[in-house]
């Protein structure tokens, strides 16, 4: 991987999106002609900087993040970062762009709002994968949402993007939280302060509570929203992990490693065969 993004090596298409800190531009790698994404960040004042092991200076805290996750072995459900450049002003990164993909907010609208349990369960598997990854590997992505995740719309294949509100994973306590308040653990705002991982579980529990209901839980009415966890056409074993990983008391959430050993995925690669076919 190059610190350096030539902009002869990369044809600039057209632009894709455009947030608070960054833009997102639909492009090609000339040599091979492989389809990109160009992500363009404005630097602020007080942007992080954060160092990791085998560069020699610190790195913008997005793309050291992004180095983390996706070091070593590739994680299929994480999005790869092809090439980076730090500028003065900006920085740029040039990522995977699978073809065709929508991320998964979009997807969820075109299924008419909500998804079937099945495609959930698929879609579940694979997000908890890339976190559980990025926990293995030292990141806490801190923003797991349906928009952070892009699907493939003819493989279902899932990746996990955008680390920009990420931190470094740490044991101890986080004071500050940078993602998306809808999906922001309930510790944090009884007591301004959460572990990374059971804000991740409970991250993870409110994307599958939101494709599969059509709308977000609210946590301050719980007792409300456990009623419509047991709606008829759900098994009980989808309604279990929701309520585990939607768990009020963090030291009582259930944990990454055994939401993938969830009885709800028991089946999981028998059912996404049958998916498929």
């Amino acid at each position: 991987m190059t610190s350096q993004v030539n902009s002869c090596q990369y044809k600039i298409i057209k632009m894709l999106g455009e947030g608070a800190y960054g833009t997102v531009f639909d492009g090609t790698r000339v040599r091979d002609g492989l389809k990109v994404a160009v992500k363009l960040v404005k630097k602020s004042v007080d942007i992080d900087y954060i160092s990791i092991p085998c560069h020699p200076e610190p790195l913008p805290r997005e793309i050291a993040l992004l180095i983390l996750a996706t070091n070593g072995t590739p994680v299929p459900e994480i999005i790869q970062l092809l090439d980076w450049e730090d500028k003065s002003d900006h920085y740029v990164m040039v990522l995977e762009c699978p073809s065709p993909c929508q991320d998964l907010h979009c997807f969820v609208c075109s299924k008419g709002g909500t998804v079937t349990e099945a495609l959930a369960q698929i879609i579940m598997w694979q997000a908890t994968t890339a976190a559980s990854e990025c926990c293995e590997r030292g990141v806490f992505q801190r923003d797991i949402k349906l928009n952070n995740l892009l699907i493939n719309t003819d493989t279902l294949d899932v990746k996990l993007i955008d680390f920009g509100c990420g931190d470094i994973w740490k044991k101890s306590k986080y004071k500050q939280y940078l993602g998306t308040l809808e999906y922001c653990c309930p510790e944090f705002y009884n007591k301004y302060e959460c572990h990374a991982e059971p804000a991740t579980v409970w991250s993870l529990g409110v994307t599958l509570f939101a494709m599969l209901f059509g709308f977000l839980p609210d946590f301050h009415n719980l007792d409300q929203m456990k009623k419509k966890w047991s709606r008829s056409g759900l098994s009980k074993e989808c309604c279990s992990l929701i309520q585990s990983c939607l768990e009020m008391d963090p030291n009582k959430r259930i944990s990454l490693k055994d939401v993938l050993l969830h009885e709800w995925f028991e089946n999981i690669e028998n059912d996404r065969l049958y998916y498929y076919t």
